[in-house]
């Protein structure tokens, strides 16, 4: 490809907004469904229709959002099936779900083209991350198959596909590597529309309308076959396809007489002499294509092969691109096929060359050396010393056949040896890495700093940004380029002239300056003195600092960021400081800059928002100092280890490297064969991520047990306890007695390393503290203070809590808010965002059942917080029992779930069976049966119960033990069963309105004893924030940009239409002791039931501080009704329909215009905004009468 830059407007772009722009310019209709991390394109796409940006016909796309990527899949092939130019965008399962789809649009030789941001498949464990996974699964649809490796390439090959579809009649998956591409911003070229209009032939576009059906000139399509003519029609489309490439070719030719920028099928690199050659596709070609160019000025006969069309293979253009003096290769594949003899990018070379050399048309006698290798599954990065690796390889006597590069298999030893980092980017290249905290801003003012320098200065700049599914709360690292040269470097940082860190404390564990250049510069957020950080550093930092010869820099932007009102935003004092320090730009023009891009970025967000982030601005300069380094390291402060020693070895040898960013070193012998983690991880993390925690004030305390209900991390509980146990209590620990419990203390302790500082303890607190008037005060029984005074002593008090042993929960009623909050939390300290809306509702399910508890767990949020590595948050009790959870996929949630409750329903059966053989005196051995007897008469109602039918079991069990009968082994073995097991499926309101509802109204259908809770955010939270058909009328999302126009589903009016279903909607803000009561009615009812939880969430642009005071505004402005319907009231002659709410009391507009998810669209086009909300207004009112309605329908008189 020419690198020269031309005239053509230049821009900062990411790969998915690239191929959006195009996709955006080049078709009519867009079916779209949010999937990480293709979900942008469709948002850039819906952005675009609701600007009223038009194609390059002059008319605005249809976008239009579809409920899963199957439905998106049928949505295009309707749409070209009736003539328009269609197209979508997906990943990984999503586009797994198109396949049936898929074969049927190739079948039909219909020209379109589906974009994918190629990313790993679900197996022995979730990856949102980038590789080729998903695109080589559907090798075999028919569909053509091109990718390109950079952002540049993205758009580029999004228009050849997209001018080659056409005229080929093969529909194309243009693929790109998820995150890798999809995410980097790079400076590129845009394609202007009279560009793309160029590349399009409007013959061939309306050759492709006239295909579509018209009753003026009526046809079918989609017939179906027998078997004497099936097999003749498969082999029709064959001249097509083997056109193809030759049309691929002709048409990369067209786009370089254009754009100047040229491409090949087969883009060889290297020594016109080459002796050892990798073939490769996606970004690793750039990465191979930076190393081959270092290794040839060196004198290297080495090569690269960078494959654009795979799909149809052609082996012409192959054996092409090959230098005749080539003598081993290597295929590079970015996915694994188990069981087969290599990976298909392999085999296809493979065999090519094979049938080249049988047709004398390779440019070479006899087979050179071929061997396959497996790189950069899951993001792995792939870095140049991995490639100068393949190249070494390829240098042996016998190069390793079917390798690894960049782990190290220590099993099955696959893996190629690494040498050390291999620098072969341009020297005069700037590089920085910034260490930030997920939804601390860090990453957006990065995407912002890489902006202002590529439009700013003439430096081709490059940025990409490393974090992993939570997204929010976990360590972020953002890799910022640039340099005067083009940057071919998809590769992360490893030699930096410049790292900040935007949080102190990790500094405790982690290695930040490893990768800083001697002369370097770092950059440090801290509230000490810049006169006495020093003390304060880990002796292991100093060293470093001192032997690097860094220059040094402090800010206490948390405390500026506070005083502005920023709270805990510090991205934009931190992005100045990185621009004061490296002066790439004078302080005149990079703070106009940053504050272009604040009124940009925070616009919607209010004016009052814009001034605070301006000001941000100029009190770090202000604030920013120099720290003279000290020639000799002085601090008494050794970095930590990952985990204490205390940790079970499972999680010191495996899950400890992780949480310190070191899990790339971790060899194949120390992760599980089958995916299967231990529970009750979370502990040993200790994250340290907040600088304010609660204290609890005991002479004001009401012993109510409510922050310990809400607290989204179970970081603050209570508990009640015998005197004994203060004997040895730390000084600090505080209790009191406990009120209405005789002879015991109470205490509420709060986990000072894994709080996430939210204060939602605090907001729910109802006692206030008073003055000496008898005044309430602001201040109540938990309050907010500084985390690091205290935080040693509170760690000790915590751990002298949790060796208090758990109290007997017939000390007080746990049907009461109280009482449920004796019992241990089992499910604790979760990476959800600080102050989530849905982890309360999971951790209390847990305090309830959590002993006997299977969760089937929908992909999304609660899966990720729920079962994300390093850590695992579902714990257990004292006992070791504890939640067993499992994910299978998004859409099978339900059925999963029902999968579990059959099979547990089944295996008790059959012991219930062997019971009765042995009552019935089936074993000679058993004489008495009045054990038997007493496990299958078992009431098992309550807990009380299940913990004795556990003792039954286990007598049992023992009687067993002498037994030689095959049944009585059978009973052995299926024993278990015989305990209470509750199945609770679990997921967000993107699963249960959406993708997974069909299924979901199956499961409620069937009758099974099934309990449902879907966490109502609203938007599809955990993909970044799109429209469900939960999202409220008026409110803006992604995919929703203009503002939702429809009202939300219903989907407890559906679920209550059937009868037999237990239905309930609660919001722990609202009403505490309803949510608890449904959720325990909902338990104890034979049968399914649904649980509908209001679930505040951080895309709703709230204080999340407050966001149980938003759950109580819905429910009083009639949105969110607290209902519960349980059929079992039918039965006793009462209506089923009960109403916890009240009649709204607050108008709808004063919830919602609290939140910015509503405001926006009343900034931006306040008529709209109105006509949606008055609408709305309406409908609640509606709604609201009718449940009433139904509610007071008087019930049949019992006969």
């Amino acid at each position: 490809m020419s690198e020269a830059k031309t005239n053509y407007k230049h821009d900062m772009m990411d790969g998915n907004t690239a191929v959006a722009y195009v996709a955006h310019a080049t078709n009519e209709v867009i079916a779209i469904y949010p999937i990480t991390p293709s979900s942008n394109m469709g948002e850039v796409a819906d952005e675009m229709s609701a600007k009223g940006e038009k194609n390059i016909w002059g008319t605005v796309p249809t976008v239009v959002e579809m409920q899963s990527e199957g439905g998106a899949a049928g949505a295009v092939h309707g749409s070209l099936t009736s003539g328009a130019l269609t197209t979508t965008f997906t990943a990984s399962q999503g586009l797994l779900l198109m396949i049936p789809n898929m074969y049927k649009i190739a079948g039909e030789l219909t020209s379109s083209v589906i974009h994918v941001a190629a990313r790993s498949l679900a197996c022995q464990g979730l990856s949102i991350f980038g590789d080729h996974s998903d695109i080589m699964s559907v090798r075999s649809t028919g569909y053509a198959i091109m990718g390109g490796g950079s952002v540049q390439e993205a758009m580029d090959m999004s228009l050849i596909a997209q001018a080659a579809t056409l005229e080929s009649r093969i529909p194309f998956i243009h693929f790109f590597d998820g995150f890798r591409t999809s995410h980097e911003v790079n400076t590129i070229d845009i394609i202007s529309h009279a560009q793309i209009r160029e590349m399009i032939d409007e013959k061939l576009v309306d050759e492709h309308r006239k295909r579509g059906l018209n009753p003026d000139r009526p046809f079918i399509r989609g017939t179906a076959q027998n078997p004497d003519v099936y097999f003749q029609g498969r082999e029709t489309v064959n001249a097509f396809y083997d056109k193809t490439p030759a049309i691929v070719q002709k048409t990369m030719d067209k786009f370089a007489k254009i754009t100047g920028r040229a491409y090949k099928l087969f883009d060889y690199v290297g020594a016109p002499d080459a002796e050892r050659v990798v073939c490769i596709m996606g970004s690793g070609g750039d990465t191979m294509h930076e190393v081959v160019e270092h290794m040839v000025a060196k004198g290297e006969k080495v090569g690269v092969v960078k494959v654009r069309l795979y799909r149809p293979f052609s082996v012409e253009h192959l054996v092409k691109a090959l230098p005749a003096t080539v003598k081993a290769i290597a295929v590079m594949d970015r996915t694994k096929e188990p069981g087969a003899n290599g990976e298909p990018l392999y085999l296809d070379i493979r065999n090519g060359i094979g049938e080249a050399l049988e047709r004398k048309i390779a440019p070479f006698k006899s087979w050179p050396k071929i061997v396959g290798g497996r790189y950069g599954l899951g993001s792995k990065d792939f870095t140049p010393a991995q490639c100068v690796a393949i190249f070494d390889n390829l240098k042996q006597a016998e190069p390793k056949n079917h390798f690894t590069v960049g782990i190290n298999d220590d099993v099955t030893h696959t893996s190629i040896p690494v040498g050390p980092v291999v620098e072969t980017s341009d020297p005069s290249t700037y590089a920085a890495k910034f260490y930030g905290l997920g939804s601390d801003g860090t990453v957006g003012a990065n995407k912002d700093s890489i902006k202002i320098i590529g439009h700013e200065t003439d430096n081709y700049a490059q940025a990409y940004f490393v974090y992993d599914s939570k997204k929010s709360g976990s360590i972020t690292t953002s890799h910022l380029r640039f340099g005067k040269k083009p940057l071919r470097c998809p590769y992360l940082i490893t030699q930096a002239d410049f790292i900040a860190c935007h949080l102190f404390s990790f500094l405790e564990k982690l290695d930040i300056l490893s990768d800083l250049k001697t002369g370097g510069t770092f950059l440090l957020e801290t509230s000490h003195p810049a006169d006495k950080v020093w003390d304060h550093l880990p002796i292991e930092l100093q060293k470093q600092l001192i032997e690097k010869k860094a220059k040094f820099y402090v800010i206490d932007a948390c405390k500026h960021a506070e005083e502005i009102g920023l709270g805990n935003r510090i991205n934009i004092l931190m992005q100045t400081c990185f621009f004061e320090i490296s002066k790439i730009l004078p302080r005149d023009v990079y703070t106009k800059a940053i504050k272009d891009a604040v009124r940009k970025t925070y616009g919607k967000k209010g004016e009052e928002v814009v001034k605070m982030n301006c000001a941000a601005v100029d009190r770090a300069i202000e604030n920013l100092h120099e720290v003279k380094i000290p020639a000799t390291a002085t601090s008494k402060i050794k970095r930590a280890p990952a985990v204490s020693a205390e940790a079970p070895k499972f999680v010191q040898e495996t899950l400890a490297p992780m949480m310190i960013g070191k899990g790339d070193d971790l060899p194949v012998s120390k992760m599980p064969v089958d995916g299967v983690f231990p529970t009750a991880t979370t502990q040993w993390e200790k994250r340290n991520i907040t600088n304010y925690i609660p204290a609890w004030d005991e002479k004001t305390c009401i012993q109510c047990g409510m922050c310990s209900l809400v607290c989204p991390h179970a970081a603050i509980r209570v508990k009640a306890f015998d005197a004994k146990h203060l004997a040895n209590a730390p000084k600090t620990f505080k209790a009191v007695d406990a009120k209405g419990i005789k002879d015991m203390k109470f205490t509420v302790q709060v986990a000072p390393e894994d709080c996430t500082g939210c204060a939602t303890c605090v907001y729910i607190c109802p006692a206030h503290q008073k003055d000496a008037a008898g005044q309430k005060l602001e201040t109540k029984a938990i309050n907010m203070v500084p985390q690091p005074p205290i935080r040693e002593a509170e760690a000790a008090n915590f751990k002298h809590f949790l060796g208090i042993p758990d109290p007997d929960l017939t000390i007080a009623n746990p049907a009461t808010i109280k009482g449920s909050q004796f019992a241990r939390p089992l499910f604790e300290f979760s990476g959800a965002c600080a102050g989530c809306g849905e982890t309360a509702y999971i951790k209390l399910l847990t305090q309830l059942y959590g002993d006997h508890l299977m969760i089937a767990n929908a992909t999304g949020c609660s899966s990720i917080y729920g079962g994300n590595m390093p850590t695992t948050p579902y714990c257990t009790r004292a006992d070791g029992r504890g939640p067993a959870w499992a994910n299978s996929l998004f859409e099978d949630n339900a059925e999963f779930g029902m999968g579990m409750r059959v099979a547990v329903d089944k295996m008790r059966e059959e012991a219930l069976e062997l019971v009765d053989k042995m009552i019935a005196g089936g074993c000679s051995s058993c004489k008495d049966t009045s054990v038997f007897e007493t496990v299958k008469k078992a009431d098992q109602s309550t807990q009380a119960g299940i913990e004795q039918q556990r003792v039954n079991v286990a007598k049992m069990k023992e009687s067993l033990k002498k037994c030689t009968g095959a049944d009585c082994k059978r009973l052995m073995e299926l024993a278990d069963y015989l305990v209470k097991r509750s199945v609770w499926i679990i997921g967000g309101d993107g699963w249960a309105y959406d993708i997974g509802y069909g299924g979901l109204d199956h499961v409620l259908a069937s009758g099974r004893n099934v309990k449902i809770l879907v966490l109502d955010t609203e938007v599809y939270s955990n993909t970044g924030g799109q429209m469900s058909k939960s999202t409220p009328k008026g409110a803006v999302a992604k995919f929703a940009a203009g503002g939702k126009p429809l009202p939300k589903k219903d989907l407890a009016m559906i679920a209550m239409s059937y009868g037999n279903i237990y239905v309930a909607k609660i919001a722990l803000g609202a009403n505490q002791a309803q949510a608890l009561k449904a959720i325990s009615e909902a338990e104890a009812y034979d049968g399914p039931a649904l649980i509908l939880c209001y679930s505040h969430c951080i895309a709703h642009g709230i204080d999340m501080s407050k966001g149980l005071g938003e759950q109580k505004k819905a429910v009083e402005a009639g949105h969110w009704p607290l209902i519960r319907f349980n059929p079992n009231l039918i039965l006793e002659g009462k209506n089923p329909l009960q109403i916890d709410s009240k009649d709204p009391t607050l108008p709808l507009a004063d919830y919602v215009y609290g939140e910015n998810r509503f405001r926006s669209l009343k900034s931006a086009n306040p008529e709209a905004s109105k006509a949606l909300i008055d609408a709305s207004q309406k409908d609640v009112a509606l709604r609201f009468h009718l449940y009433k309605s139904l509610a007071s329908i008087p019930m049949p008189e019992k006969k």
